[in-house]
């Protein structure tokens, strides 16, 4: 598996500038968790880790720079899953999480065995085999959710990013995918970056904290460090009390006046 390290990352579009030099790094096998108010250039970080957002500044992989690799070594080595996919039409939910086996394919572009059970076993974790023969169309949003996922983790690239992945999730079956990364992080040294709203999922499941803010890092540290009364009244001009639950991890409550 593998690290991943971003030098000093600009990017935007057009010519608005969302991000300015961002630096960060990520071991292999680690969790980096992504937050922020909205706006601050969350999903943009990630669009331009994959290389769908114009940008200056290095991505590697294991010191590797990404623009050095091909479109299918680089889809070997990162997954990604957007937080709004643009999905094919026509195509069942078995067809679309088999999409995610595409870089590991022969020259003759065959699913094999060993592909299936990859699939089969990622739509079953993910609570959609009762589902796998339904046109993407008629998934609801949060279905369709677990069914873009399920394409990213059948991806099995050494980084694996997720832009919201709990978005439209019940707390359930939000725990349930966080788990399932989880998982795949221990057992398989999968190096995880999410981008989450919900600041105590992202201190429960992160090592470390990367905190954006009009477009730089305002705190990077451990949740316990960055998840303080202080900080997020500063950059979320939010109230709130830290509590923390029974492993440690603060858990973040909004408190009335």
């Amino acid at each position: 598996m593998s690290s991943l390290t971003v030098r000093h990352l600009t990017a935007g579009y057009g010519k608005d500038v969302v991000l300015s030099s961002v630096s960060t790094s990520v071991d292999t096998g680690s969790w980096l968790s992504i937050i922020g108010p909205n706006g601050s250039g969350k999903s943009t970080l990630l669009k331009a880790v994959v290389g769908i957002a114009r940008h200056t500044g290095d991505v590697l992989v294991d010191e590797q720079p990404l623009r050095t690799l091909g479109r299918r070594a680089r889809a070997r080595r990162l997954g990604y899953a957007p937080q709004i996919p643009q999905l094919p039409v026509g195509l069942t939910v078995t067809d679309y999480v088999l999409l995610g086996r595409t870089p590991h394919l022969g020259l003759l572009g065959h699913e094999g065995p060993a592909d299936l059970a990859v699939v089969h076993d990622v739509v079953n974790r993910l609570d959609l085999d009762h589902l796998a023969s339904r046109p993407l169309a008629t998934l609801s949003g949060g279905e369709r959710q677990r069914a873009v996922l399920a394409r990213a983790l059948a991806q099995q690239a050494d980084v694996l990013l997720l832009d919201e992945p709990t978005t439209g999730l019940d707390v359930g079956h939000a725990q349930a995918l966080l788990d399932l990364v989880d998982e795949l992080r221990r057992e398989h040294g999968t190096t995880v970056v999410t981008t989450l709203h919900d600041l105590t999922l992202a201190a429960q499941y992160a090592a470390r904290l990367l905190l954006l803010d009009n477009g730089t890092v305002a705190a990077e540290g451990e949740p316990t460090s960055v998840l303080t009364p202080k900080t997020l009244a500063e950059h979320y001009d939010a109230r709130v009390t830290v509590l923390h639950a029974p492993d440690g991890s603060p858990v973040v409550t909004p408190v009335r006046d």
